[in-house]
């Protein structure tokens, strides 16, 4: 079901990450690195949305396989809000989104700002903001904007770099991480 696309994580990061997802998160997040190790069975994503008022909690993918039903249920939850388009999101950013939610320790749902972004939203958001990307990853299904009441956006952006799987953009005035399966990267304050 996943395709192989070795633009920003390696497999190798990727089952960093989940290695990660094992550990009681640390501070530091010192043990954010390594192989799976008989942890990571299921994955889970657990997210709602203002916007729409719908939630989803969903495993996604079972001893090494990707659900197929749950994948579309999420790519339906992530849509553009705005026109109700959808794409298919890049699994990598789910697991990035639920790595770094497993090393918070919540059990809160992520409240999901920004999924996918048709081409014409983003135009309309970049217009009327300057830090809307012209190619932003939203558009490719492949970024994320979330929030966590129960946790800083600093906590956020430490959990989702410790994964080094992607982007991760801390917008503190905002209150909201942006994570994305791209290059690994930081910005913001």
């Amino acid at each position: 079901m996943t395709k192989s696309n070795s633009v920003g994580m390696t497999r190798r990061g990727l089952l960093g990450a989940f290695a990660a997802t094992a550990v009681i998160a640390t501070p530091t997040y010192s043990n954010a690195f390594g192989f799976l190790r008989g942890a990571g069975d299921i994955r889970r994503i657990k997210m709602y949305s203002g916007r729409t008022g719908e939630s989803i909690d969903t495993i996604y993918w079972i001893e090494g396989k990707y659900i197929k039903e749950a994948l579309r249920e999420i790519n339906h939850f992530m849509r553009d809000w705005r026109n109700g388009q959808s794409t298919n999101i890049d699994n990598r950013t789910i697991d990035i989104m639920a790595a770094s939610h497993n090393l918070l320790d919540v059990t809160e749902p992520y409240m999901l700002l920004s999924g996918y972004r048709s081409a014409q939203t983003n135009a309309m958001l970049r217009s009327n903001s300057r830090g809307v990307a012209r190619n932003s990853l939203h558009i490719k299904g492949q970024a994320a904007d979330l929030r966590l009441s129960s946790r800083s956006v600093t906590q956020m952006a430490r959990a989702a770099s410790a994964c080094a799987a992607g982007g991760v953009g801390k917008y503190s005035r905002s209150n909201f991480v942006h994570m994305d399966c791209g290059p690994i990267r930081t910005w913001g304050g």
